[in-house]
């Protein structure tokens, strides 16, 4: 073989040698990420069942495997919430939205996070960013979830606005019509409260938690008959019910 001829063939076996290595540099990144989505699967699997340590050990081995896909951040976060380190939650949820800003399904966590943090301003920030994102599935549970936030907080007139605009976005969201209308009623604005129990249930299945709310409206707008049918309703559809058992506390007499 000529001198030419042998350098040839040795450039290309080096050439052949690099697009395998390379070939198998990338199956291995691909290997190492399918890997960390399996862990992160795990590990969340764990934590559901209460098994922190386990899903400690799942979560640790998805970030070695791959510490840029959010998922094993957003999953952290939430075992760091539950073990109680909050500083360390904090930073895997941010560490999470820096990855994927735009995820909503983050961006509410993240909100709840703050909200039980009692960091009642960032977490609605985030509940609206959720809530105003489009590819947000469940907006009206974010708005609600603001109002929940911000009644904690003592802030009833934002709150009952973002009960509204959950509303707004899905008048038939029970969650948002009770907590609106149980604000109402804490208030003393007991005509308001009624009037929007009356049209929910006119347009929307019937709940243990809206029927004793009735009741209790009707009690206290002192209409003994309207608060005994409800509570009569309450007891005929939802007889094991926790709130059937909590109108013994009222005191109506039912029958």
């Amino acid at each position: 073989m000529s001198r030419a001829r042998a350098a040839a063939w040795a450039g290309a076996l080096c050439g052949a040698l690099a697009l395998l290595a390379g070939c198998a540099s990338r199956q291995q990144v691909r290997d190492q990420r399918e890997a960390a989505v399996y862990n992160t699967e795990l590990g969340i699997a764990y934590l559901q069942r209460g098994q922190l340590a386990v899903a400690k050990q799942k979560l640790d081995l998805a970030l070695r495997e791959n510490s840029d896909d959010p998922n094993v951040h957003s999953a952290r976060a939430l075992l760091f919430e539950r073990l109680g380190e909050s500083a360390q939650a904090d930073r895997e949820y941010r560490k999470a939205l820096r990855l994927a800003p735009n995820n909503p399904d983050y961006q509410n966590d993240y909100a709840v996070y703050l909200c039980n943090a009692g960091r009642t301003a960032e977490g609605v920030e985030y509940f609206l960013k959720a809530a105003r994102n489009p590819l947000y599935l469940t907006p009206a549970a974010a708005y609600d979830n603001a109002g929940v936030c911000l009644r904690v907080a003592h802030q009833d007139a934002r709150a009952a606005q973002m009960f509204a605009a959950s509303l707004a976005v899905s008048p038939g969201f029970e969650q948002a019509a009770w907590q609106l209308a149980d604000l109402q009623f804490k208030q003393g604005h007991l005509k308001q409260a009624r009037e929007l129990i009356r049209k929910f249930m006119a347009a929307n299945n019937e709940t243990p938690d809206m029927l004793l709310l009735a009741v209790k409206v009707a009690h206290a707008q002192g209409d003994a008959l309207s608060a005994q049918l409800y509570a009569r309703r309450l007891q005929l559809d939802f007889p094991d019910s926790a709130q059937a058992h909590a109108l013994a506390d009222l005191k109506l007499n039912p029958g």
